[in-house]
């Protein structure tokens, strides 16, 4: 079924886009009325335009209509479908930690004011005015 839309979307596009290069610009109109060309079309002088129009207008209403179809096909059933085709099931499966925690040393208690072991003490900031140049 999402086959057959597919194409049917595909050779629709082709259409339309043929069908916008034939049809004449704006311009072409003031061309037409002095009669150069006129009697050259297939259509006459008046009759390509609201055939191309409503050409163009069909096979616009057919596009919308498979663009519609295509994204409500592709569209996931539920979130938790669409975190799974998305996720590997991998990711989603617990997994056993590779350290246990129990492996993890206590920390000592520090007071406030003394210094952890492996770390060293910073000194205080000399006392005395905050700018160098005043020193």
């Amino acid at each position: 079924m999402t086959a057959f839309i597919v194409s049917l979307h595909v050779l629709t596009c082709l259409a339309l886009i043929g069908i916008v290069l034939l049809q004449h610009g704006k311009g072409a109109d003031i061309g037409s009325a002095f009669g150069s060309g006129a009697s050259q079309t297939v259509f006459g002088a008046r009759g390509a335009g609201s055939f191309l129009t409503k050409l163009t207008t069909g096979a616009a209403i057919v596009f919308m209509l498979t663009s519609l179809t295509l994204s409500y096909f592709s569209m996931p059933t539920s979130v938790i479908d669409a975190i799974e085709e998305d996720v590997p099931a991998a990711l989603i499966e617990p997994v056993e930690p590779a350290v246990p925690e129990s492996s993890f040393p206590e920390a000592a208690p520090v007071t406030p004011g003394e210094v952890p072991s492996g770390f060293e003490e910073i000194p205080a900031p000399a006392t005395g005015s905050p700018n160098p140049a005043e020193r």
